[in-house]
């Protein structure tokens, strides 16, 4: 899963009110224009000055009259009833499970009140700054750099980054008495440092695997390496690759030809269940749009014996206009694999679900903010499958609070409204530096173990991955590890492997978030010895969120079929990451709606736990007796040339699945009685 998120420089960016992620305030000198702001000090706000302003890094007062833009989010009516609430209708033991609101009667009932919005914008007009933007959920604010100082009694100083020379507060922003009650964060305040964290996650192309098709028989002698593409066709293991060196063990079998949707759906019950999503809508986000995604989504069904859309069964909502940060993130050929990617795995696995697509505006926490605020405010579907991510701590600084606070109420209000949203865990197993050293999929900034965000919050399913192991050419299940892989590369005289063993190249992520308390329903689930240990080893006298809750197949070598439209026209390839494994895991909570009657599903979570060891899932289980695991050889084409590694699965960074819940993999994969155990029992 592409890392697909700005981190806003750990100063700006993705948040709960997290009074989880304090971060130090450091003080410097305070220019002349800094200001009281208007009205009496009652909040200050922890993070909005951030970790890289240090009085060290200090490059002396910002321009006064420079422009500066901020986003005051704001709280709404009831912050702890919108919680309480959005927690009662999601769980199978309360009384309220599934009475949903409406989006309508959801802002009715939590939402900014006029006087609310009133307040904040009387306080910044008085400040001097100006109303650019306003919804339900944010004023936005522009001005000078002076306007914004008064407005927030702080002051503004340039300070020295490894990218450049940045502005920043001084001290934590404080708000006057008058609107105390009606932000929630504050986000902006920093010239952030915009680093692209692609499915950081959001999704780009993890990285094209070399699993394609066999080009046809190889006339070589049959104890050498074929010279042609080469996986096994017929299951996991199905084809031996005869004159290779001797790896982790011998007879090493090629790895297998990528996935299938109607492999998938074989392997995880969609078949025998005789279900496709009826009655379910699943919305897509990611960055920018491909304009081609309906022909080619139907290009592909066509070729691989699949229904492509129905007319009217797939809509999407992008605004070319109004897309930003391209150089940054990418552009929308850097997402094209990724949203390619998402939606026919949406419709891959339920056939027959509506599928939405709404593209962000750019890989920036905000604006992908908005498209989520999109599909909730407007109800555009039940299901939101979301393949990017980021990092909450790093050796710049940690995330911006305001953005945790925002996506959370977010969360809150689509599981009130029976809306569930699934986040891919990463593709960088711990997220720790020792991960990142080696890992093609990993954000280098990061200083510790850690799990990532928006993964990490306790309102969202998070999605790990594995690899799945099929056990004939049909899709028959086989066998499934965590998602974790070495990699070695094959000598010039095809005699050794290099380097061996191999180094971390691939893994799905997860592990225990120090940022958040243990969710209700992870309690008697997950024992005391995961949730009071966290990613990097910090001990905690509570139970914390652990991370993934679920997971699916997403290895890169055991990859999935892609095609899009890109230079050069449709072309197909195997993808891999847990970017994979998150619109397969919403296309199964679309089956499960039809299972349902079509009855929404809302906030997944709690329904999963209560399923917990039981044959609704497979417990991947890296130790298991009858798991096959060790190495693959794959044979394919890379950037025009032939190329043979060596990996070795079920070899996760940091993380291993094992039995019962693990970090790896969470609950486990969706088994045989999975669809069965959300049916509507008849009185």
């Amino acid at each position: 899963m592409p890392i697909a998120r700005n981190r806003l420089a750990k100063s700006i960016a993705p948040a709960t009110v997290a009074a989880a992620l304090i971060l130090t305030t450091l003080g410097a000198a305070v220019p002349a224009f800094a200001a009281t702001p208007v009205g009496d000090t009652a909040r200050t706000l922890p993070g909005t000055h951030p970790e890289w302003a240090t009085p060290q890094a200090d490059a002396g007062a910002a321009d006064a009259a420079a422009p500066a833009t901020v986003r005051i989010y704001l709280a709404g009516r009831d912050a702890s009833g919108l919680a309480a609430l959005a927690q009662a209708v999601s769980d199978p033991n309360s009384a309220s499970y599934g009475q949903f609101l409406s989006s309508a009667q959801a802002q009715a009932k939590f939402g900014a009140t006029p006087e609310q919005v009133k307040a904040v914008t009387d306080w910044v007009s008085g400040a001097g700054l100006t109303v650019s933007a306003s919804n339900a959920h944010y004023v936005q604010v522009a001005g000078s750099t002076a306007a914004m100082a008064k407005a927030f009694g702080i002051g503004f100083h340039n300070y020295r980054t490894a990218d450049g020379t940045h502005r920043a507060p001084t001290s934590d922003a404080k708000l006057p008495a008058s609107v105390s009650g009606a932000v929630l964060a504050v986000s902006g305040l920093a010239d952030a440092i915009h680093k692209n964290s692609s499915s950081a996650t959001s999704v780009r192309e993890a990285e094209k695997s070399a699993n394609a098709k066999p080009a046809g028989p190889d006339k070589k002698d049959p104890a050498t390496l074929p010279t042609v593409p080469t996986c096994s066709e017929d299951g996991y293991g199905s084809k031996i690759a005869k004159g290779a060196p001797e790896g982790y063990e011998k007879n090493d079998p090629f790895a297998p030809c990528s996935y299938l949707p109607s492999q998938l759906r074989k392997a995880y019950g969609v078949t025998d269940a005789k279900v496709g999503g009826k009655g379910a809508r699943v919305a897509v986000i990611d960055a920018y749009g491909l304009s081609t995604m309906e022909q080619d989504a139907n290009h592909f069904s066509a070729l691989h014996g699949d229904q492509p859309f129905k007319t009217g069964q797939y809509t999407e909502y992008v605004t070319p206009d109004k897309w930003t940060h391209q150089d940054e993130c990418g552009g929308p050929a850097g997402w094209a694999g990724e949203e390619a990617l998402d939606v026919e795995m949406v419709h891959g696995l339920a056939p027959d679900a509506d599928v939405v697509y709404v593209g962000g505006n750019s890989c920036y926490d905000e604006d992908l903010y908005d498209a989520m605020a999109k599909v909730v405010d407007g109800h555009l579907a039940d299901i939101v499958s979301n393949s990017w991510g980021e990092i909450m701590h790093g050796k710049s600084g940690d995330i911006d609070p305001a953005v945790v606070a925002a996506d959370n109420q977010i969360f809150q209000l689509g599981a009130l409204t029976g809306i569930g949203f699934t986040f891919s865990s990463g593709d960088c197993g711990d997220d720790s530096p020792g991960a990142a050293a080696t890992g093609v999929n990993c954000e280098a900034d990061t200083n510790q173990a850690q799990a990532q965000w928006p993964s990490s919050s306790p309102w969202v399913t998070s999605v790990g991955g594995t690899a799945l192991e099929l056990g004939d050419k049909s899709g028959k299940y086989g066998h499934e590890v965590s998602m974790g892989d070495l990699r070695s590369v094959l000598s010039a005289d095809q005699k050794s492997w290099s380097p061996m063993p191999g180094a971390f190249y691939f893994g799905g992520g997860g592990g225990v978030s120090k940022d958040f308390a243990q969710p209700w329903y992870q309690r008697g689930v997950v024992p005391d010895s995961i949730s009071k240990t966290a990613a990097d080893g910090t001990k905690s006298k509570t139970p914390l969120r652990a991370t993934p809750d679920i997971a699916m197949s997403g290895d890169l070598v055991a990859a999935t079929l892609v095609g899009f439209t890109a230079e050069g026209g449709y072309s197909e390839g195997g993808y891999g990451g847990t970017s994979v494994s998150a619109p397969e895991t919403a296309a199964m909570f679309a089956n499960a709606i039809e299972t349902r009657g079509g009855r929404a599903l809302g906030f997944a979570n709690p329904a999963l736990y209560d399923r917990a060891d039981t044959n609704a899932f497979h417990d991947v289980d890296d130790n298991a007796v009858n798991t096959k695991r060790g190495n693959v050889v794959d044979l394919g084409v890379v950037s025009g040339s032939l190329r043979v590694r060596l990996y070795k699965i079920g070899a996760d960074y940091g993380l291993s699945a094992s039995s019962g819940y693990d970090t790896a993999t969470g609950l486990g994969s969706p088994g045989k009685g999975f669809f069965k155990s959300f049916a509507i029992k008849k009185k």
